[in-house]
Parts: structure tokens; sequence; C-alpha cells
């Protein structure tokens, strides 16, 4: 069964073979890649899909609707969505059964005009987010390190409003885990993974993979499909860092956020669901307002975010391992949603160029943003903490619809 279904809505008074070539002709338009079933007038499993619409195919289908309308909400549908062609009256009916909608409490859009097909790509990924994402293990290895002092989570909200569970893991797991992970790298990924600048990264790379095995073993245990880690109490703990850990998980489907950040995690998880790609979680460096050019860098980078990257020490302690990977120049969405899910930042814009500066973490790029203003009305007076998502490709559309 396709994601999407279309079911339509048809007077009797219209030429049928006429609508049924003027149908073929439009949903070409809006599926120019296919991708959806066609149900027709058959309502029978209205509701079963990540995303159903409703073809007004002709004026004179109000009543029609109105018949239907005890035995949809009886599946449960409260929203609605009228694809409208601009033949037939199509559009005009939708708008006469639209305003009905609202005149009874319920609420609905009519899908019309240019942009159809990207509005529709949009709510279905979106929608199949929400499917997804529902029963996921989101697991919070420590407690959030102390300087996110606005990076709280709001568990039952979570909970409700995405289905996702909160699963608190105690350092002192996360450490045994670690201690007793054995290195299973094969010998092609200990030779890929040996891309070091100089010999004490070398010498830390296989303390890096054992961090990898112990987190990977501790997320099959805990069945967590996601995680964040209070990562510099390694620094101590075991004198090395999680930067290569989180580069392979995150590479490896599993969203690995750092430093405890709840709020950067569900990020993550939302973006991974939404793209089906990973993201970059980095700190904002320094910006431009003027030029709308932002600066992000943190010392892990997932491995397939990357077109290249070499390893380095961690940057604010210079020990263990870092990433210092080369993003494509990419056109970027930045996302980032509040721990209560109260908020939400979306932006788009493009990676001008990878930065090597030695005085920032080790992967950083620069960013053109389409809305310089966002770094005045956004980033310098009412941010969203301080860590951000960068996910490659205009993604815009399909995040603002996840949180309508």
């Amino acid at each position: 069964m396709e994601n999407i279904a279309v079911y339509t809505l048809t007077s009797a008074l219209h030429d049928a073979a006429a609508i049924d070539a003027s149908t073929k002709e439009f949903l070409k338009e809006a599926f120019p890649e296919g991708g959806f079933e066609m149900c027709g007038a058959d309502y029978s499993d209205f509701g079963e899909h990540i995303l159903d619409l409703i073809y007004v195919r002709t004026g004179g289908t109000e009543g029609i609707f109105v018949k239907l309308l005890p035995d949809l909400l009886k599946k449960g549908v409260s929203h609605f969505y009228l694809l409208t062609s601009g033949k037939s009256n199509s559009l005009a009916a939708s708008m006469e059964i639209l305003s009905y909608l609202t005149q009874n409490g319920l609420t609905g859009e009519i899908l019309h005009g240019s942009g159809l097909a990207e509005r529709i790509n949009a709510l279905e990924a979106a929608y199949r987010a929400r499917v997804t994402l529902k029963g996921k293990r989101l697991g919070v290895l420590g407690k959030p390190s102390d300087w996110l002092i606005a990076s709280g989570a709001a568990p039952s909200a979570i909970r409700e409003k995405l289905g996702m569970e909160l699963v608190d893991v105690p350092m002192d797991e996360v450490r045994a885990a670690i201690d007793a992970a054995e290195n299973a790298d094969s010998a092609e990924q200990t030779f890929d993974y040996v891309r070091a600048r100089s010999k004490q990264v070398r010498e830390a790379v296989p303390g890096a993979v054992k961090i990898y095995w112990g987190l990977h073993n501790l997320a099959l245990d805990r069945k967590l499909d996601g995680l964040t880690l209070r990562c510099f109490d390694l620094l101590t703990s075991v004198g090395n860092t999680g930067c290569l850990a989180l580069a392979r998980l995150n590479a490896q489907g599993i969203p690995a956020a750092c430093e405890g950040d709840v709020p950067a995690l569900l990020s993550m998880m939302i973006a991974n669901e939404i793209t089906m790609s990973t993201g970059f979680m980095a700190n904002p460096s320094r910006m431009d307002p003027a030029t709308g050019k932002i600066v992000f860098a943190h010392c892990t980078v997932s491995l397939d975010c990357v077109d290249s990257y070499k390893l380095d020490t961690h940057f604010e302690s210079g020990i263990g391992v870092g990433i210092k990977g080369h993003i494509p120049h990419w056109p970027v969405t930045i996302f980032k949603v509040a721990g209560d899910l109260s908020s939400v930042f979306i932006a788009e814009g493009k990676i001008l160029r990878n930065l090597d500066e030695p005085n920032l973490c080790r992967t950083q790029i620069e960013v053109q943003l389409d809305d310089p203003l966002l770094i005045r009305d956004y980033f310098l007076t009412n941010p969203i903490g301080n860590h951000h998502i960068v996910i490659p490709g205009h993604w815009a559309a399909a995040f603002k619809a996840f949180f309508e």
C-alpha cells in the first residue's frame, strides 16, 4: 500500500470520460513521480494511510461530502486535505466544503495551484515521520552537561506529542559498557579510522574505537533508537572522547548527540525521519547580521555527512580523537526544537565553504542564510539554546508541516 491515497468526489452531472481524462492529466502534475494509491470513490480504508487526500474533481459535490462525513469522522479523522484542480468548479466546491468543516469545528486545507507537488511531498514526509517516531526510545547517557542551562527537556510533552520515551542511563553504566567492550573493528575499518594528524591522535584511536563499541553495545542492550552522551565526563574517566563514537553511530542510523543535549537529540531524531538523512549538530561560532553568514563548528560529524575527513584532537581538551570533516557545499536547512516542543526554528541556506581555523572545533562550515534578518531576529535575540542541526537539502516546508 502506498503512503499516499487519493479519494475522489465527483458529480454525476459531469461527463465521466472527460472528467477521467482531466483527472489523469491533473494527477500527473500533482504526482510527477507517481507514488500514490488511487482509491476513487471507495472510502472504506480512509484514514489508514500516511496521507489521505480527497480530490474534489467537480462542482456539485458538497452534498456528497456531507453524507460521507459522519463515517469519516468515525475513523478518527478530523483534518481533511482537499485536492483541487482549476477545472470543472473543483476549487469552488472545495471552498464550500472547507467552510462547512470550519463551521462545524473541524479543520482542513485546500491543496491547489503552483507548488502543489512540493506541498504534498512535504505533508507526506511530515506525516511519515510522525508515524515512525512513535515508540522510539531515546537514551540520555548521563545528565546534560552543566553548561547547558537552557537545554532541558519535558519527558511528558515528548511522550504525549511525539510518542517517544526518554531513558535515563547513569554514567556508571556507560563506563562499564565501555570497559567491557572489545574492539570488533575489521582490518578495513581500523585502516579507515587511522587518518590521524599526529602520533598523539594515532595512539588515541584504539581507545576512541573502544568507546564506540561500548556505546554500540549499550544501545543494543537498552534497545535505544537514539542517544545523547555526557561526553565531557569521558575526558577524565577514560582519558578520551566520544567524538568518533558519535560520528560512527550517526552514520549507522542511530542519532547520537553530544553533551547530554536532549533538545538537540530530539531535533536530530525528527530531522532524520523527515529527511531520511543525517544532520550536523554544531555550535554557531560567529555570525554577521549584515550578510547573514554563520560559522558552525563541532568536533564530531556523522561520517555520511562528509566527503572526506581527518582525525585530530578534541578542540577544548587537546586530547582524544576529534573529527575534522569536509562537508560538501550543499543547500541546507538549519533546525532546532525546544525540549518541551513549545518552539521551533527552521531556516534555509547554503554552505559556502569549509574552514580550518585553530581556535574552533574541528569540523567548521560557513553557511549563508537565505534570510539574513534571522541572525538578529532569532540567533541574537531569541535562540533555542546553543546547538543547532544543519541538514542537507531544502526541507523547511516539511519541517513546518510536521509542526502544524
